[in-house]
């Protein structure tokens, strides 16, 4: 099966993987190094990658619902709703979220971890996983102060890392910069459909309501 994972609940990432049962080939992958391009190099990146490929047809795709941003998950969601709608293949959503912890999961961790990230706003969106990667709580969007003691992995970890600390979290080394990745995620949707696993819709997860709102004036020529 050839699997395209997308990803923008932080940087723009797409990756092409040749699953057969449990093995995963990535046969190609990007991701932006900023925060702010998805709508400009997403559509692009998964063209070229489907040309280096040969252009062969997706049989699946898999997308992260997040959490995010608004805008980052809309340009992820509606590009693999479009695409899967054009070439008449599933879209299976994965909790963005799970990237980070199948990345986890290489450390052996020996008791419940968390993966955080950065939600803006002095926040966190953060999961709770057992140490075989199930979840098992969340997901969150709080303050750093209400993260459950114990291990934790990803950007959020290091960017509040002293405040986690304080609260009995501890940051992982090496993880404190890890954003969910195309790679991973596909990765995760594999393993989860080799094994019969139900996965996700293509609901985003967005916790919050939006930043952008109708101003007053607007508010009042609309009724």
């Amino acid at each position: 099966m050839l699997l395209l994972a997308i990803d923008t609940s932080a940087n723009a990432s797409a990756a092409l993987l040749a699953v057969q049962g449990s093995t995963v080939a990535v046969r190609g992958a990007f991701t932006s190094d900023k925060t702010n391009d998805h709508s400009e190099v997403l559509a692009p990146a998964i063209e070229a990658m489907l040309r280096a490929s040969g252009g062969a047809k997706p049989d699946a795709i898999a997308v992260g619902v997040g959490p995010g941003p608004f805008t980052g998950l809309r340009v992820g969601l509606a590009t693999a709703r479009t695409l899967g709608f054009a070439w008449d293949v599933p879209v299976h959503g994965v909790m963005s979220l799970d990237a980070i912890a199948l990345g986890a999961l290489a450390g052996e961790p020996k008791d419940d971890f968390t993966v955080a990230i950065d939600a803006r706003r002095k926040e966190l969106y953060w999961a709770r996983y057992d140490k075989h990667g199930e979840l098992i709580d969340g997901p969150h969007v709080t303050v750093a102060e209400e993260v459950p003691p114990g291990d934790i992995y990803g950007a959020g970890a290091g960017l509040y890392a002293q405040r986690l600390v304080a609260v009995g979290a501890n940051p992982v080394p090496g993880f404190e910069d890890s954003h969910p990745d195309a790679v991973a995620l596909g990765t995760r949707a594999a393993q989860a459909l080799a094994t019969g696993t139900a996965l996700l819709g293509t609901e985003p997860l967005y916790l919050r309501e939006s930043d952008a709102k109708v101003p007053a004036v607007m508010k009042g020529k609309l009724l």
